[in-house]
């Protein structure tokens, strides 16, 4: 047990999201994933404050909200209700919700600029560089990739403009020697190669912290033609909510500053362990202690991309499948340190092998036989055996498991842990065989300490589930009537009472059938953000990708094919299904295009196709290849050919 942990503060966040649009399931795992977090602490008896919140200034959002027909303001606090809302249907326990419009907010990051200003580490000039927009940010020639911004590989533009920067250089030397003397700042350690090697040890160049060519941000007090840039803005939320005052901080921010843990995705590592500890060094302020750069969610293999139509909303999945079954999902197929993924096929398995069979049955069938065999009266544990001593310990070594892998972050291992308690249980049914037990008189003691272990280690599983599946937690509770919930409680095996008079059993998970939830996701799959556009279809093309040798491109296989069949895909609003004549016989492909065309206009096209893809199963149809079209904002053009070239013909 932690018996130092009582009362001790212990500060988490997330990065806050920003007010683009409204949020898809790879972006709702972080929230997800630091309740989990938060919520095993105060069990442990942490003082917890968990912040969540939105980022929302910049010039994105003047061109969304321009877009849409509204002031900036009007844009973000629609977006921000959309994430906030997320949040709590995904059942999340934050203390604090920021947003960077707060005027709270605002009026703090003024006094950090101008107190870094006043002090000579803020200074005046001007800025001619190669700018991204979609990523708000300057390079240089040299920190591009392959001519492309290095972050998102998009087209960068000369661009010149006044500007005021920090000096990351002054303090290169002291992060560095910070970082290398605290090894655990950076977690995992890959993330912490990554900045040393590729950003640090070549040498910072100071950081443009003002812009002017856009007005959607915090004015600079001093300098009103000037607004503060995301980097001031956005990392200061950290601080700002607690009652950070560079004139005076009050309570919350003695209390719970540094930060424990930064819970952040890995594509803005950079941002939280360079520019947000150089501010703080800046400030005289605490580093945070830890900053963790969790992977990412992906659509099977895939990124997720609205033009891909492949976006999954959690508060859509939720009213398919549960809140608890979501929040079981994404905390269950996230490894830690490789990206983990989503499908439509592993949600369906993974409910109704682990949610319904494993733990729903073992709940349902334990708290049954105690009510046919005792009237539902849980009976004193009078006998021991060898079968439940192993599984006493298999308790105690599962609680031990869940606190290393929350403490070193590996999350999905600690749910397995639990599960496998489950399937222990399980284990421990067929091992003692209680239908068997219950034929014979003399074997009732027997039976009635077997049931009660069983009752006592899902007891285990109830308080040790209550961090990633909350709600479960309490419906098992309420059926085995028990209201010892303490972690503490687990400390000793047998504190569940007898004597305890059950209720009926009521399945915590149905199972799902699949046909069924196709249907459901088919009708649900109209687009949810309809109108809202991405900051790549705000532009007016999408730029070119980087280039690629003709030995590359030799590797793809395109060809003509003859559409012969085209038909919906009966599981998605979005996928049609095609078969073509290739020229050496048919095959079908998939493609995500309903949306732009009727299947019937298409029959007799001759279209191309990459040959070559490797085939893959998208709502229980094989695709054999990929169909190709041009894409341009919102519309969709099918790429045809002449339907005199012959059918096989290969593109070169």
């Amino acid at each position: 047990m932690c018996k130092d942990c009582k009362g001790k503060p212990y500060y988490i966040s997330t990065a806050i999201a920003y007010t683009s649009r409204k949020p898809h399931i790879g972006n709702s795992y972080e929230i997800v994933l630091t309740d989990a977090i938060a919520r095993y602490k105060r069990m442990l008896g942490y003082d917890v404050f968990f912040q969540t919140g939105t980022d929302e200034h910049g010039q994105k959002i003047e061109i969304y909200a321009q877009s849409e027909g509204c002031t900036p303001k009007e844009y973000v606090d629609k977006v921000a209700g959309e994430i906030r809302d997320i949040c709590d249907v995904l059942n999340t326990s934050y203390d604090y919700f920021i947003r960077t419009t707060d005027k709270d907010h605002e009026r703090t990051v003024q006094k950090i600029f101008k107190k870094l200003y006043e002090q000579g580490d803020i200074y005046k000039g001007s800025y001619e560089g190669l700018y991204c927009t979609p990523c708000e940010s300057f390079w240089t020639e040299s920190q591009l990739v392959d001519g492309k911004c290095p972050d998102c590989g998009r087209e960068v533009k000369a661009a010149k403009e006044e500007a005021y920067f920090l000096k990351l250089s002054k303090y290169q030397k002291q992060l560095e020697d910070y970082i290398e003397s605290h090894p655990d700042f950076i977690y995992p350690e890959s993330r912490k190669k990554e900045m040393l090697n590729n950003f640090i040890k070549p040498g910072l160049q100071d950081l443009c912290v003002s812009r002017t060519s856009f007005k959607w941000g915090i004015p600079v007090d001093f300098d009103p033609d000037h607004v503060v840039y995301v980097w001031i803005d956005a990392l200061s939320n950290y601080i700002t909510s607690l009652g950070y005052d560079p004139d005076g901080s009050g309570e919350n921010y003695k209390k719970y500053w540094p930060a424990d843990v930064h819970i952040i995705g890995k594509d803005i590592v950079r941002f939280h362990t360079i520019y947000w500890p150089i501010m703080l060094l800046a400030l005289g302020e605490p580093l945070p202690k830890q900053v963790y750069g969790h992977p990412w969610l992906l659509f099977g293999e895939d990124k997720m991309s609205k033009s891909r139509g492949n976006v999954i909303y959690a508060d859509e999945l939720v009213k398919l499948i549960g809140v608890d079954a979501v929040r079981y999902y994404l905390l269950s197929e996230m490894p830690f340190a490789s990206d983990g993924s989503i499908t439509y096929e592993t949600i369906i398995e993974r409910f109704n092998s682990d949610l319904a069979n494993t733990l729903g049955n073992l709940v349902n069938r334990t708290i049954a036989m105690n009510n046919k065999y005792f009237g539902g009266v849980v009976q004193e544990p009078n006998t021991g055996e060898e079968l439940d001593s192993e599984l006493e310990q298999f308790c105690y070594d599962t609680m031990k498991k869940v606190d290393e892998c929350i403490d070193s972050f590996h999350i999905s291992d600690a749910v397995e842990a639990v599960m496998n308690l489950a399937k222990r249980c399980n284990k421990y049914i067929d091992e003692t065989t209680p239908w068997v037990l219950a034929k014979d008189e003399s074997l009732k003691p027997r039976l009635g300490t077997v049931l009660y272990n069983l009752l006592e280690a899902i007891r285990y599983i109830a308080v040790l589930v209550e961090p990633f599946m909350p709600d479960t937690c309490k419906k098992i509770f309420e059926q085995i009537n028990c209201d010892i919930k303490s972690y503490d409680s687990l400390e000793k095996f047998g504190a569940y009472k007898a004597g305890t008079q059950l209720s009926n059993p009521t399945p915590l998970f149905v199972r799902i059938d699949p046909d069924k939830l196709y249907a459901e996701i088919e009708e649900m799959q109209k687009k949810s953000a309809e109108g809202e556009k991405s900051i790549e279809e705000v532009e007016e093309i999408e730029p070119i990708a980087e280039e690629i040798s003709i030995d590359d491109f030799a590797k793809s296989d395109i060809r003509v094919g003859k559409v012969l069949a085209c038909e919906k895909v009966k599981k998605s609003k979005k996928l049609l299904k095609f078969t073509l004549d290739d020229g050496m016989g048919e095959r079908t492909i998939v493609s995500g295009i309903a949306q732009y065309y009727k299947p019937e206009e298409l029959v007799g096209k001759s279209v191309l196709f990459v040959a070559n893809l490797k085939p893959v199963k998208l709502c229980g149809v094989e695709s054999q290849g990929m169909i190709l079209s041009a894409e341009k904002g919102d519309s969709l053009t099918l790429i045809t050919v002449d339907s005199a070239i012959d059918n096989g013909s290969k593109i070169v």
